[in-house]
């Protein structure tokens, strides 16, 4: 009942969180209008800028920055103990990461739906936007090169969810068509996609598809990742409603279906208990995992400050969010009063996903797991063979399942067959997995067209050389969409190609930089906070104690990642050696320190604008 107690609690109190602050941010500090035009009704081009209802764009936005984050991130991070990680979820979410997302919606709106970068060199300078648009092509060039690797292991995890995954992407087109030429609602026609998507899982013994799918799961890692790419770079330069919105709604659905049978599962569960290997002894509910870990040293436990706030992002702030909500999602918004529920709503879902995520992988889990040595694992001997140690439990095959064996064994208690279960689960996080892909692909094309706009000459304006007026050199090629499109897919195969070690095969290159995503993610959700502070300052609505509001996370989420960064660049994870060194991985150095000297760059020039008034005001 403990288990049971601690979701209802968490989800009162998002509740009470939206309805109270949400609305108070809304009301007093954004001042959101109905009647102010949005950006996609003034700007409406039928391929980026596309009036939408605010149901479409929550299935767009949540999808595209949940993805795996939500689960990767929080099954891991319960290796410190279950109470850290869920207080950091919590608060977290309303407290820091509903605030980025809405912040960065809102102003986004109020500037013509440019991205967080372009309005930076509109509110602290050209120098800080270009800093920032690097930053983001670092962060993006490595989502877009790792995400191939993490779709392909899934896939070869759970074969069966190989076709309903695949199968998705012909059914969203033709919900995107039926819905453009006004035949039918959006809701229906995806809701039956959805039924095929999963039907396909219960027909996974069928030969033909039982043979695709293991045949499927058995290329390469490098094979995948093309093809993701390819299909990346294809889905990011279709208008909006082809694929991009239908395919999201179909994902959120699919994440109202798994979420209502968690939590109905988690219900029966409590109360019932589950006999899972049919011996006659029930295994009742409870926390398997330690509230807080004692045995830190022994697991070889990076320290809790500041890596359990790097290693849960989404779920409670991600600085990937900021880019969605900038980058899509406010050229969709038909109405400006709908930002709440996308941006703040969003963000609080995801956390309660985060929360649900948490409490399978330390209480389901305990239910009872099926081990090829030991045979069945009950409570704390399943905990502990999943979380023996640091190593073995920060695998992305380790913590996927965690959650999928957890979260299956409140399915059992529906009567549903294990595998069925598992097929479900692995669904669930490929699909995720592939919408934050060409949604990444999507923005980085933004970004790139962004840097084709940069004057790359020594003076912001113009020059002047033997009395005639030189025009400013621009790469003014790359703002062509396919040309930025191809860029950015290329530079992500190439990074993908590489390999991680010399025993590793290709296609896993972006595990190079993926020690430094989560540091410069988590940075990117505190530069979000400084071009927030300034946007607030300048129509000063700033004043007295609501400046806390915006500087105490912004803080929070430039100290933590820049600590956790030096850490990454120059120690292994326990900092005892350079460990960099003995691996000779320069590009993380390189990569790493750029990051960190682009950062310095943009809060020196965000202090000259708070500090000296040197602004142009938005």
């Amino acid at each position: 009942m403990s288990v049971l107690i601690i979701v209802l609690v968490c989800a009162i109190l998002f509740v009470f969180a939206y309805k109270i602050y949400g609305g108070w941010l809304s009301k007093n500090m954004f001042q959101l209008d109905s009647r102010r035009k949005t950006p996609a009704v003034e700007f409406e081009d039928g391929q980026d800028y596309v009036p939408s209802s605010k149901w479409v764009v929550f299935g767009h936005h949540f999808t595209s920055i949940a993805g795996t984050g939500p689960i990767v991130g929080p099954a891991l991070a319960v290796i410190w103990g279950w109470l850290p990680a869920l207080l950091w979820v919590m608060f977290g979410s309303i407290f820091v990461g509903a605030l980025q997302d809405f912040s960065s919606l809102v102003i986004s709106l109020r500037n013509k739906g440019q991205t967080l970068g372009e309005i930076a060199g509109k509110l602290i300078g050209v120098r800080a936007k270009n800093c920032f648009l690097f930053i983001l092509l670092f962060a993006i060039t490595i989502v877009l090169a790792i995400f191939g690797l993490v779709i392909a292991a899934i896939f070869r995890q759970f074969p069966q969810a190989i076709i309903p995954c695949l199968i998705q992407i012909p059914l969203a087109i033709g919900v995107g068509l039926l819905i453009k030429q006004g035949k039918v609602r959006l809701f229906i026609p995806a809701f039956i996609s959805l039924m095929i998507m999963l039907s396909m899982v219960f027909l996974a013994n069928i030969p033909w598809i039982e043979s695709a799918n293991l045949w499927l799961s058995s290329q390469t890692t490098i094979w995948w990742v093309l093809v993701l790419l390819v299909y990346c770079w294809v889905a990011s330069i279709m208008p909006v409603w082809v694929l991009l919105q239908p395919r999201d709604f179909i994902n959120a659905l699919q994440l109202g279906v798994i979420v209502v049978l968690m939590v109905v599962g988690l219900v029966v569960v409590s109360f019932t208990g589950l006999d899972i290997n049919h011996s006659g002894v029930t295994q009742k509910l409870s926390l398997a995992a330690p509230m807080i870990e004692p045995n830190a040293d022994l697991k070889m436990l990076p320290a809790i400050l500041p890596f359990l706030f790097i290693t849960i992002a989404c779920g409670a702030v991600s600085g990937f969010h900021c880019l969605v909500a900038s980058g899509t999602s406010s050229k969709q918004l038909r109405c400006e009063k709908d930002a709440q529920f996308i941006g703040y709503g969003s963000m609080l879902m995801e956390g309660f996903l985060a929360i649900l995520v948490i409490m399978a992988c330390c209480a389901g889990l305990g239910l009872g797991i099926f081990t090829q040595n030991d045979g069945w694992l009950f409570g704390q001997e399943a905990w502990n063979y999943r979380y023996g140690d640091w190593l073995s439990a920060k695998g992305l095959a380790a913590k996927v399942s965690a959650f999928v064996d957890g979260s299956s064994n409140w399915f059992l208690s529906l009567g549903l067959p294990i595998e069925a279960c598992r097929a479900l689960m692995g669904v669930f996080v490929a699909s995720f997995a592939a919408t934050t892909l060409d949604s990444a692909c999507r923005l980085q094309r933004y970004v790139i067209q962004e840097i084709g706009q940069i004057n790359w000459r020594k003076e912001d304006e113009t020059l002047v050389s033997n009395n005639k007026k030189l025009k400013p050199f621009t790469l003014s090629w790359l703002t062509n969409k396919y040309v930025a499109t191809t860029i950015a897919v290329v530079f992500a195969f190439v990074l993908a190609c590489l390999r991680a070690k010399p025993e590793m095969p290709m296609g896993t290159g972006g595990l190079i930089l993926w020690p430094l995503f989560g540091a410069i993610n988590q940075l990117l959700g505190g530069l979000a906070f400084i071009v927030v502070l300034v946007w607030l300052k300048k129509r000063d609505v700033l004043q007295g104690w609501k400046k806390l509001l915006i500087v105490i996370p912004a803080v929070f989420m430039l100290v933590l990642p820049a600590w956790a960064m030096i850490q990454q660049i120059f120690f292994n994870a326990l900092g005892s050696d350079l460990s960099w060194i003995e691996q000779k991985n320069w590009l993380l150095v390189i990569i790493g320190l750029s990051s960190l000297l682009l950062e310095v760059v943009i809060l020196m020039e965000a202090y000259k604008t708070l500090f000296k008034k040197r602004i142009l005001i938005a």
